[in-house]
Formats: C-alpha cells, structure tokens, sequence
C-alpha cells in the first residue's frame, strides 16, 4: 500500500533503469533516439517493457543529430541515450553542435559502474570532463535517489534561457540499484534563473530612437525561433516600416516573399541585407550573436548605427559588437513590450526605397541561359516550386547548404534545419529523420552534398522500418564544394584533397537499403525527372549532377566588412 509525503510517492521497490524512465515519461519524452550497449544494457531491458519509442540509428551521431533535427523543428527537447566510452565519444560533436546553435538536448551516457570509474576500466571516458566546455550543465548519477532531481533539473536547463544540451552520466550500477522512493522533485535551482522580461528603461530607449531613426533594420536570428516571435516581429516591422534581413538561423521568421524583407545577411548574404547592415543607424538585433559569418569584419560592422541588442543570454550582449542599448530578455517579451509602447512612427520612405532597388537590382543570380550542365541553384528553386515552398528542408553543411539559404522560398519558423555555427558535415540525413519523426504529416526535404552523404548514409537503414518519406537531393560535384571553391579563390586553384577521384554509385547504395533512387544528370529533362520522383511514395534518393565549377555568390573575403562583397555588379 503506498502512502502520500510531502514531494514523495512511497511505493514497491524500483530499479534506477525504470525510475529514469517513469521521470522521462513525467518530462513528455515522446521518443528516444539511441543505440545501445554494454553499460545501459539494463536501462535498454526496462525500455523493452517501456511505451517509449526508441530510435535504433546507426551510428550514435546519427542519433545525436537525429534528436536535433527533432528539437529544431519542434521547439521540444530531444533525447538521446548511448552507451559508455566510444558511445559517449561519437555524441560529442553534436553536444557541441547544439551548444553552438542553442538546441535543446538532454544526452544520457552511460558509465561503468562507479566503483570503477577513474580506474581505466573498460569503455570508460570522462564525459563529464569531455562535454563541460559544450554543455549547459552535466551530472553524473552517483545516488539513485538524486535520479528524478537530476532529470527534472537537466530539462529545466535544457529548455529554459538560452536553450541547450545537458548530459547526464549514469553508471552501470545506478540502472540496477534498486529504491523504494519516487521522488517527483520541484526545480529548485537558486543560481539558476534566466532574465526573461526587459527592462522598461532600455524599451523606452529603443522607442525614443526608432522615433527618430531613419534607416533603422531589423536583424532575425535563431533567438526569434526559439522564442517563437514570427507574428510579433511581422507586427514590429509592418507597424514602423523598418526592412527585415536574418541570419542563416534566423531564415523563415518571416516569409522570403514579404514585402520589407531583404533576405540573408553575412558571407553569402544578399547585397541588400549587407548594405543595409553597413548604412543602417539603427539596427535592431533580436536573438542574433553577431556570429563572424554575420559580422565579417567586427571593427568596420554597423559602423554608424545605434545597436540594440536583445538576447536572453547576457554573455552575448557586447561579446562581438559594442551595444548602445542592451536588453537582456526573451525576444517575444521584448517584442510584445515594444507593440505596446506609444512611438512616433518614423519617416522611412527614402531608406524604404533604397533597400528595395537594391533588392530587384541586385538578387541571387546565376547563369540561367546555361543549359550544358544542371546548375545547383535552379535544383533548389525546382524543389521549391515542386514543394510550394511549404517543405521542412534539412541540409548538410557546404555549398548546398548556402544555395538553400538563398534561393528555397521559405515561409515559417522552424523550417529551415541545419548547422550553424559549428558547421557539421554529415549533420543533414539524420537531422532530417528527427524533423520527420518530430512532423509525421509534414514534407521532409533533405539537401546534402556528396561528401556529407558519405559520412552518415547509413541511417538509410531506418527509413522503410518507421515508414519516413523523405526525399534527399543529393547535389554531387565530385568534391568537397565549399573548400574547393576557397582554394580556387584563396589558394590559387591548388584544389588539395578537395576532389573525390572515386566515389560509390549512390543510386545503388540507397536501393541496397530499399530505398527508391535515381540519377538526373540532363538539363532538359531535370524537372520531368523531378516531378516523377516526387510524385512517388516513400522515401527516395534523387542524385543530382551538377556543375562541378559553381561558386557561392555573392561571397564576402575573410575579414572584409559587409560591404566588400564578390560577385555582385
């Protein structure tokens, strides 16, 4: 008979491997993304006789990645469980991934049990020291007791403030103790609680100086998505007339086609989003860190513009950019705050005009009169045509991944899956697994090139098992993209290990694992062929071969300000 105390439920005796998973179901885990082993064993045992989900990758990044695709696309945390030492190891790239991108992730590793821990025993790793620089906060279970704390604690931490992975290390023995208690622990973390609401001072601020601005711009980053600000940013702009530009994450915050927005700002941004970052005077910076993609030359950067920058992480205000009005706070706060202020609407007509000349002057552009080869460029505007630009697209990391950012249509937050700033290649076929497991009714496109194919196709394997139909564009130049086209411009076309000599045939690959392919390679037929394809259920495969020679542009040099752009007339 279990009788009620204050925060604790006495019941029969329970296993630590069962408990972890009663306090998962108490978080809303909806499912697991993991691969097993030696160490969690027994935590894998209880997850048998578990309603959870898990899902088998093949490789523990791909499980990593796999849970980012799902918490990017969803807004809730993804949940990844390995086993110890090399188990461990390979999740400790896409630890640093989310860490960088602000993804929310809870990675429970296992451990050798602890009388064995610090004494080299076999599959040991210090995770703990391994993942402390890439982490929010990570535990190490050392009392089966401290079991529901932990886990209450590491989603709180993961979900809340600036978002972000936390690991929990769990030692063998922990998953086999048993305990007589159920403790549904409250959070109560004293150092711990994020600033949300901005300070009315520096909201006046900011009104008094939108009233007199007269090239103010608004800067979109990922801190827009996660705060889930789309309708009250659109409000902002369209109330004050003030042009919208966005970082690589902050794309499909507003939709590409409206009116006031100039496109992607920074390296390979547009040449009206750049020159509205160097002339703008006020610049208003909502969940962005000012990334060295973004700000490519930190002393020459908005040079003459009051900054404003909101962020709920306080260690970014000033981190990158001097700030004249700092605001620490949740975007949308922030944002709700600002629409309900009184403010003097600002005359921006003249700077209206300027940005907008710029945009029809100056778009996206490459040859489209060239029909000897497919260019990338047109791929990714088919596919936004063939997918009405209402697709999740997720992609790997080179030169594809830039094409998407400027030329797929993208219309709402969330979208857009990709890695930002730690750039991980191989991060797009299982990210866009977990964005489809986490949209079950939703298009799932994948863009990858043929170098990031080659390090995590294998989770390939769990498409037909769970029924994801996925299409993966698989844009093939016969090298690594992006590096070749900076040796050919910085190094003097010495393209150094950068040119695949030999690769597998892709289209039998992707049908070895039951999955439906084929190879477009004719100009004129490209989007008959890609129209068939998508038009047929189920995942599939569609290689592309395209120019082997295309750049990026328009592309920024290293070190050169915004305004020092290649490629644009």
């Amino acid at each position: 008979m279990a009788s009620t105390q204050k925060n604790a439920i006495v019941s029969d005796k329970i296993s630590g491997a069962k408990l972890l998973l009663e306090c998962l179901v108490k978080q809303n885990v909806e499912i697991i993304f993991g691969y097993p082993g030696g160490a969690v064993l027994p935590l894998y045992d209880a997850l048998y006789q578990n309603n959870i989900p898990n899902i088998l990758t093949r490789h523990e990044q791909g499980a990593v990645h796999a849970a980012q695709g799902y918490a990017k696309s969803t807004g809730k945390p993804g949940v990844v469980i390995v086993t110890s030492g090399p188990g461990a190891t390979n999740v400790v790239t896409g630890i640093a991934d989310a860490m960088s991108d602000s993804v929310p992730l809870v990675v429970i590793t296992g451990q050798v049990v602890t009388e064995g821990i610090g004494k080299d025993a076999f599959q040991e790793a210090d995770i703990l020291g391994i993942t402390l620089p890439i982490t929010k906060n990570n535990y190490q279970v050392r009392n089966i007791n401290d079991l529901p704390r932990i886990i209450s604690e590491a989603f709180h931490i993961a979900t809340t403030g600036r978002k972000g992975p936390v690991v929990i290390d769990l030692p063998k023995d922990m998953t086999v103790c048993q305990t007589l208690e159920q403790v549904d622990c409250p959070v109560d973390l004293e150092s711990y609680h994020p600033n949300t609401e901005p300070s009315p001072l520096q909201i006046r601020r900011l009104v008094e100086n939108l009233a007199t601005a007269k090239r103010p711009v608004i800067l979109a980053g990922g801190g827009v998505v996660a705060a889930e600000a789309s309708k009250e940013l659109t409000y902002l702009a369209e109330k004050y007339q003030i042009p919208i530009i966005a970082s690589l994450l902050g794309l499909g915050v507003v939709s590409s086609d409206h009116e006031l927005f100039l496109g992607m700002a920074g390296m390979h941004g547009s040449y009206a989003a750049n020159m509205a970052l160097v002339e703008c005077d006020l610049l208003i910076n909502l969940g962005c860190r000012f990334s060295d993609r973004l700000a490519t030359s930190s002393k020459d950067f908005a040079k003459n513009a009051t900054v404003v920058h909101v962020d709920i992480d306080p260690a970014e205000i000033g981190k990158v950019i001097p700030t004249t009005i700092p605001i620490v706070a949740d975007v949308k706060k922030t944002l709700l705050a600002l629409l309900d202020c009184e403010c003097a609407l600002p005359d921006t007509r003249e700077w209206q005009n300027l940005c907008q000349k710029r945009r029809k002057e100056q778009p996206f552009k490459y040859d489209r009169c060239d029909n000897s080869e497919i260019k990338p460029q047109k791929v990714i505007e088919l596919v936004g045509k063939l997918t009405k630009g209402n697709a999740i697209v997720a992609t790997d990391v080179g030169q594809h991944q830039m094409w998407v950012a400027q030329y797929y249509p993208f219309k709402f937050a969330k979208q857009l899956i990709t890695s930002g700033g730690l750039g991980t290649m191989g991060y797009g076929i299982p990210a866009g697994i977990g964005a489809k497991l986490g949209n079950p009714t939703k298009q799932v496109v994948v863009f990858v090139g043929d170098g990031g194919f080659q390090m995590t196709n294998q989770e390939f394997a769990i498409l037909n098992e769970h029924q994801l139909a996925i299409k993966f564009i698989l844009l093939n130049n016969s090298s690594l993209g992006m590096v070749r086209q900076w040796q050919e411009v910085f190094f003097d076309n010495r393209r150094s290990q950068s040119v695949f000599e030999n690769s597998p045939d892709f289209v039998m690959l992707a049908k070895a694992y039951g999955i439906e392919a084929n190879r477009v390679d004719d100009p004129e037929t490209m989007e008959a062929d890609f129209t068939t394809a998508f038009n047929k259920p189920g995942p599939g495969l569609i290689e592309v071969v395209v120019s082997a020679t295309e750049h990026v542009l328009p592309m920024i040099p290293p070190g050169k300000a915004n305004d020092q752009m290649m490629g644009v007339d």
